[in-house]
């Protein structure tokens, strides 16, 4: 995850201020990343409750993105 500077395998288990880079700022360079990447446009509910690796990827889901 090129936003937090981690490896595919540091992911799992990874949780909203789990590490210095994801505080709040984190988390809106996080969700821009992610809709520019997948071309989609996160609704605000939905980035408020993408507060970890596993449930981001159910809210990726729910916008057919699949990893």
């Amino acid at each position: 995850m090129s936003t937090f500077k981690l490896e595919e395998n540091e992911l799992a288990g990874l949780k909203y201020r789990s590490i210095p880079l994801w505080d709040s700022l984190g988390h809106m360079l996080l969700m821009e990343s992610i809709e520019d990447a997948f071309n989609i446009s996160i609704e605000t509910p939905d980035m408020l409750a993408f507060s970890s690796y596993e449930k981001g990827m159910e809210i990726l889901a729910e916008y057919g993105v699949t990893i």
